[in-house]
């Protein structure tokens, strides 16, 4: 009997043993791209409260601009610089030259773009954590315990939202929202690096003009149910 039982507590000890060395599943994490004029960070933080909600002891986040702080901060530049460097296209070799000997503290944009995609990264894989735009469904993509949302809508809608919300003019605010889209594509270029590109796949793309964003909130949170991503 006493020979069965330390058996047993052996074996016990060793799968405890195993799993405490089996590394953690990476996420779970969600993202968010979104055409400019559909907003997605009034959404991840409703999101997040609704999600703190049900995950007790679980506090997701919100990330967006952060990531440029958090990317500053490894390279000892100002954020200022990683965001324009990260929205920007290549810049011409005489331009980085210019830096390279003005700037003892100079990173060129591949080192900078490349720790910004390693921030993502990081977040991603700890979890809990809401990542908008910044290309995260991208970076992120090959993690199983994830949701990638897409928000969309007809261009007029969008383009009145953002004459409302920026208080600009017709001319303006489309000029705003090609801007915008540009600087999103600089986003996944970056992130694609020299990876073979392929489609972006999302678990779910939405209308915001068709649906609210209550009915988002509700649409969603199903989703992360349904993923398993709790």
């Amino acid at each position: 009997m006493e020979n069965t039982l330390m058996t047993y507590l052996n074996r016990r000890l060793e799968k405890k043993e195993n799993q405490e060395k089996k590394p953690r599943k990476p996420g779970p994490v969600i993202t968010i791209s979104r055409e400019s004029g559909c907003s997605g960070t009034d959404f991840a933080a409703a999101l997040a409260l609704e999600l703190n909600e049900i995950t007790p002891g679980k506090e997701w986040k919100v990330l967006s601009k952060e990531i440029f702080h958090h990317s500053a901060q490894q390279l000892n530049i100002e954020p200022e610089k990683v965001s324009k460097i990260y929205k920007s296209e290549t810049r011409n070799i005489f331009e980085e030259l210019l830096d390279a000997f003005n700037n003892k503290d100079y990173h060129s944009d591949w080192k900078i773009r490349k720790t910004v995609v390693n921030v993502i990264r990081s977040f991603a894989e700890d979890g809990y954590c809401i990542i908008v735009g910044r290309a995260g469904n991208i970076i992120a993509a090959d993690i199983e315990n994830s949701l990638h949302l897409r928000f969309l809508a007809p261009y007029k809608y969008r383009l009145k939202r953002v004459m409302a919300y920026r208080d600009l003019g017709k001319k303006e605010a489309a000029a705003f929202i090609d801007k915008v889209e540009n600087e999103r594509n600089s986003y996944r270029n970056a992130a694609w690096g020299n990876k073979k590109r392929h489609n972006e796949i999302f678990d779910m793309t939405l209308n915001c003009k068709a649906f609210g964003k209550k009915t988002r909130l509700n649409l969603v949170v199903r989703a992360v149910r349904e993923k398993l991503l709790l």
